[in-house]
C-alpha cells in the first residue's frame, strides 16, 4: 500500500495524566480545520466505546495482517498481542477532506509521526506542572488501580525526558490557559 504525504498533522503527546486529550477535544471544538485520527487497536470495546469512533477495534489476527501488508504509518506493541497504531487509510481520508489531521498519541508514538512528517507536523508535548502534580490528577480519576497509577507514574518518569525532542512544550498548569496558548499554537502552524 502506497502512502502520499500530501497534508499538514498536529501531533498532542504526554504522560497520561497531563491533559492533551482534554486540549485535543478542546481544539476540535474551534474553528481550525483539525480532524481527529481515529486509532486501530487489537483490543476489545470497552463499555461505550464505539468502532470507528473511539477506536477502529480489528482483533488481534487483522491488526497483524494488515501489519503485513504495510497498512500503517506507526504501530507500536504496546503489551504482549496489545497493539495499537495509526492506519494510512485514515490519515488520507482525512486529507482528502481538505482538513488537518490531529493526533492523541501517547510520547513514543508522537515522536515516531514527528519523523515521519517531519516539517508538515506541528509536535506539542503537554507537561503536567509537576510530577506530583501528575500523579495527584491520576489518583484524582479514581478509575484505576494503585499497581495501574506505579505503573503510569513509572512510565511519565521515563516520557518526561522525552519532552525537549518536540517542538514546543506546552505546561499545563491552568487548562483554560493551555487550551487558548494551543490553539495560538496550532493556529500559527497552519498559516505557515
Amino acid at each position: 500500500m502506497t502512502f502520499e504525504n500530501t497534508g499538514k498533522c498536529v501531533i498532542f503527546s504526554a504522560p497520561s495524566g497531563a491533559g492533551k486529550t482534554t486540549i485535543v477535544h478542546n481544539l476540535l471544538r474551534r474553528d481550525l480545520g483539525l480532524e481527529f485520527s481515529v486509532s486501530a487497536c487489537s483490543r476489545d470495546p470497552r463499555p461505550n466505546e464505539k468502532h470507528g469512533e473511539d477506536y477502529y477495534f480489528l482483533g488481534i489476527e487483522v491488526f497483524k495482517s494488515k501489519i503485513e501488508n504495510s497498512e500503517f504509518i506507526e504501530w507500536e506493541e504496546v503489551y504482549s498481542n496489545n497493539f495499537y497504531g495509526t492506519l494510512k487509510s485514515e490519515i488520507e481520508r482525512i486529507w482528502s477532506e481538505g482538513k488537518t489531521v490531529i493526533f492523541d498519541v501517547d510520547v513514543i508514538g508522537g515522536l515516531n509521526l514527528k519523523k515521519l512528517f517531519q516539517d508538515k507536523s506541528f509536535a506539542v508535548f503537554v507537561q503536567p506542572p509537576s510530577y506530583e502534580e501528575l500523579e495527584s490528577r491520576l489518583r484524582g480519576r479514581s478509575t484505576e488501580s494503585e499497581d495501574k497509577i506505579n505503573q503510569r507514574m513509572s512510565k511519565a518518569r521515563k516520557e518526561l525526558s522525552f519532552a525537549k525532542e518536540f517542538d514546543t512544550i506546552l505546561v499545563n498548569d491552568n487548562l483554560r490557559e493551555a487550551c487558548d496558548a494551543a490553539e495560538i499554537m496550532v493556529r500559527e502552524f497552519l498559516e505557515k
